[in-house]
Order: C-alpha cells, then structure tokens, then sequence
C-alpha cells in the first residue's frame, strides 16, 4: 500500500483535493486499498480552506511517504521555515514530491525547484519565472515531471497529475478505467494556452462573437478584417475599434491565436505533416507556422509534437 500525504496550509483551495477522488476510485477499480491519504499540516489540527471549510489534519512527522503533494491557493502563498524544511527532508525521504497549482510557489522557496522543470498556473508562471530564475518554467504545460519532483498546472491540473500517477504505479488501463469512472480525459489534449489565450479573446457583444465562430470554421480562408466584419454585420471600421476595445487584440492577432490553438492541437493529436497542418490551420506555408510557434510557445512544431508524445513516457 502507498502512503500518499496532501500537505495543507490556511486558505487552501479545496479544488486541490479533487486529485484524492482519483485515488479513491483507483482503490475502488483495483478492489484493494492500493492508496492510504492522510492530509498534513505544520501543527495539525482544523484548517479552514479559502472558503472557511474546516479540513482536519495530522501534524508533521516522519517525512517518508510514497507521495507528499502540496496543494494549492487562490492567492500566492509561500511556506513558513518550517514547511519547507519538512519539504526539503520529504524530497530526500519519499518516492516523489509534487504540487498542485500554485503550490509549485511552496517547492521552488524550498529550493526543491532549483535546476528544474517545472510548471503552476498560467497566470502566475512569469511570476515564478521572475522571482526563481534557477528553475526552468514551462508555462504552457498541464504537470510536468522532472525526476522524482512532478507539477502541475491550475486547480483542476491536479486531476491530470494524479492521473499520471496512477498509470506510473498501475498501468494505463486502470488510469483510463479510473479516468472513465471521473468522466474525465485520461489525458488531456493541449497546454494551458489554449485556456489562457482564448478566455482573452472572450468578447462582450454577439457580433464579435460570431466573427470569431466564423474565423474558427475558416481558418484555411484570408479571414481578412472586411471578411469578419462581414461577418459581424458591421463597416471594418466600426467592427475593428470594436474589436479591439472588447478583446484587447487586433483582429489580425486574433486569428493568429486561433490557428496557433488549432495547429497545436493537431500536433499533439495526430500524424499529419506540418505542411498539412500549416494549410489546413491558414498558416500557408510551414516557416510562417514555425515563426508564429516561436513567437508563442517558444518552441517550433516539431518541438511540441515530441513533447506532447514524451509526457506519458517520462
């Protein structure tokens, strides 16, 4: 059996804990108890969650566990002494470390971090990248395993990481059985990007939106400023200002960002040459996708297809 500890602080977020469920049904799934959870803190005792939700926790002791996962909070929060010496002997001690969310924040002021990949929620990875210039922050990733230290991306990432785990332990049919029993990808297509960068494109008006709906179905087409504001009914003056003031992008970068979010995923998806996904995404020709995924993900094509094939591999 594998003693698998979350390790809790004040004002966690209690969508941390959805990565136990996977545990849980792989217990279920294999008709043993495969996975022991114990939920931990500095002093133990009653943690309330960032919503005010008591938790119930044990106090640190011996730091050898199969897993330690440190969970995350809606805001950045940084260890206390304490917590990261604990970290820093479970690291020595434990199979593997992991984080979730903005718990990477906990392992990179440990140190645990230094001289590795890693990954946290896209919205705070340049703030790592900033502030921990020794690791090495792959902001567009859904968890990331380096060694025997694993993290994830946002909330729900922990999801994807625990997944990953139980393949490593029991195979990849019971991580799909268990992925079923969730209803939830067994892997998940795509990095975090494809969250980021679309929800800044989330417009406030129907007809922005339904020039983006029709750049979305056209993406093999010049989809030049006349075409969407054609589309949305407006002159290509009115429908560019207005773009712009309900998306904060030019039209032109706007598809860029949806033929990046299609090319990628055809990448990782599946076998096609990347003169075929260049066309069929409206790139035209395979050095204009190349330069737009430079300018993107700071990786060319190829890069991203060998990764996404790799990641399970690890």
């Amino acid at each position: 059996m594998q003693h698998i500890a979350f390790l809790l602080y004040p004002g966690f977020q209690i969508m941390s804990l959805a990565a136990v469920s996977v545990f849980e049904f792989t217990n279920l799934e294999l008709g043993r108890k495969a996975y022991d959870i114990t939920h931990i803190s500095e002093a133990g005792g009653v943690l309330r969650t960032s919503l005010g939700m008591p938790i119930e926790t044990e106090p640190f002791g011996d730091p050898a566990f199969d897993t330690l996962i440190v969970v995350g909070a809606p805001d950045l929060v940084l260890p206390k002494p304490g917590e990261s010496a604990f970290m820093r002997a479970a690291l020595g001690a434990s199979r593997r470390i992991a984080s979730i969310c903005t718990g990477a924040f906990y392992l990179a002021e440990a140190g645990i971090l230094d001289g590795r990949r890693a990954t946290t929620h896209w919205c705070l990875a340049r703030e790592m990248k900033a502030r921990y210039p020794k690791i090495r922050v792959e902001e567009d990733r859904i968890f990331i395993i380096d060694g025997s230290v694993w993290t994830s991306a946002g909330m729900t990432a922990g999801i994807d990481l625990a997944l990953a785990m139980v393949e490593k332990d029991h195979g990849i049919e019971v991580a799909r059985a268990v992925a079923r029993m969730l209803v939830v990808y067994h892997r998940r297509a795509g990095g975090q990007s494809q969250f980021s960068a679309l929800l800044e494109l989330e417009p406030k008006s129907d007809r922005i939106q339904k020039a983006l709906d029709f750049a979305r179905k056209n993406l093999k087409a010049q989809l030049s400023v006349e075409e969407l504001a054609e589309a949305a009914h407006l002159s290509p003056r009115q429908f560019s200002r207005a773009f712009r003031s309900e998306t904060g992008q030019s039209p032109a970068k706007a598809v860029e960002i949806l033929r990046l979010e299609a090319a990628r995923l055809m990448m990782e998806q599946s076998r096609h040459p990347i003169d075929v996904v260049a066309d069929e995404t409206g790139f035209a020709d395979r050095e204009r996708m190349r330069r737009a995924f430079l300018r993107a993900f700071g990786q060319p094509p190829q890069a991203i297809r060998r990764n996404a094939q790799q990641q399970y591999q690890s």
